[in-house]
């Protein structure tokens, strides 16, 4: 019975030591090297794509698309009424409004500023494409990161929260 206490004893001291040094070495490596997340896209039924965005480091869902075929950053935003282009993005796309097109009010985190209404003929993440999407273009000091709202979400078969991941289903 003493020998099954003191192996019962080093089992947990063992146990609890090993503990510790992975709590040190997960942060340490959260600290030390960025950790890069990644969009699946995943066919789902004949003819349905999907698609699981996981969180970044700051906790918000980062991914890819593509309008007219050029690669383009955008955060996932389920509380932006429409996909929203900072200047510099959609000068890429050849979208350069001119002054007097900034003509519709913005309601943002930062206050209410003047935006460009835009349409897109076709804006694809992960495989999934949707065609003739409203957008609208900021100006780059209101927006630092291409939004990618419910003008695009709301025309998918559905899109959620789940499981620490942003899903996508067309």
């Amino acid at each position: 019975m003493r020998n099954i206490m003191i192996f019962a004893a080093i089992m947990i001291g063992l146990g609890t030591f090993m503990a510790q040094m992975a709590d040190k070495m997960s942060a340490a490596s959260a600290t030390t090297s960025p950790q890069r997340t990644i969009a699946v896209a995943t066919p789902v039924q004949a003819g349905y794509r999907s698609l699981s965005i996981p969180r970044d480091a700051r906790g918000h869902f980062q991914t890819e698309g593509r309008i007219d075929g050029q690669r383009i950053g955008f955060m996932v935003d389920t509380g932006a009424s429409v996909v929203a282009l900072n200047e510099t993005s959609a000068a890429r796309f050849g979208l350069r409004p001119a002054r007097g097109d900034y003509n519709a009010n913005v309601t943002t985190a930062n206050g209410t500023i003047k935006a460009a209404r835009t349409r897109l003929a076709m804006l694809e993440v992960g495989g999934i494409i949707v065609r003739d999407v409203d957008a609208m273009v900021l100006p780059d000091e209101a927006l630092s990161e291409n939004l990618l709202g419910l003008s695009f979400l709301s025309r998918l078969k559905r899109f959620e929260y789940a499981n620490g991941q942003m899903v996508l289903e067309q």
